[in-house]
């Protein structure tokens, strides 16, 4: 985020580097206003709360997003936010054209991997066509059944990327009918 600054562009739709990181603070040290994230009622409280943390001098509002969550939410840290941390992250890393992936260690895509199967089946319902994913060294899952069916095959990390929405940037490869593979790059998906 520091090295982008605090204007530069993300992944996320219409969202600068600062939008990103008062969304991340809201998350962590905001339970108030984090609903309204879901929920739709409680929608302009949380944009209104975020709009306060982006207004923020960048700086420290960066260095919340570095500390992490308050003390009470640590021991539920990786559960809560290693998923929502790496997505963000690559947001704001791939936003420029031609950034090449980071190479992360086999516990990170380990982590990741335990992380996404859950997630994965959370969101089957918006998978247009039958899923498995599958992350050589890691395992395999069937997310949703059906014909016709795609297989996804990438490490746990470009996993987590194309099931969050980021589509387009994944570096995964998809087998199975073309048409069927096309349908799932265009799907809405993500939480």
């Amino acid at each position: 985020m520091l090295e982008e600054g605090p204007d530069a562009p993300t992944l996320c739709e219409g969202w600068t580097v600062r939008d990103l990181a008062a969304h991340l603070v809201l998350r962590e040290r905001r339970p108030d206003a984090a609903a309204g994230i879901i929920v739709g009622p409680l929608r302009s409280y949380t944009e209104r709360v975020q709009r306060q943390l982006r207004a923020r001098p960048w700086a420290p509002l960066v260095e919340d997003v570095r500390s992490g969550p308050p003390v009470l939410l640590r021991a539920v840290d990786e559960q809560m936010n290693l998923v929502e941390m790496f997505v963000h992250h690559e947001d704001v890393r791939r936003a420029p054209p031609g950034r090449e992936p980071r190479s992360l260690d086999p516990g990170e895509e380990g982590a990741l991997w335990r992380r996404l199967v859950p997630m994965a089946r959370l969101m089957r319902r918006r998978l247009p066509v039958g899923v498995t994913l599958e992350a050589p060294g890691f395992g395999q899952v069937e997310v949703r059944t059906g014909d016709p069916h795609v297989t996804i095959t990438g490490p746990p990390g470009e996993l987590v990327l194309f099931v969050s929405g980021r589509q387009s940037v994944a570096r995964v490869h998809l087998s199975g009918p073309l048409d069927a593979g096309a349908k799932l790059r265009s799907a809405r998906l993500g939480l």
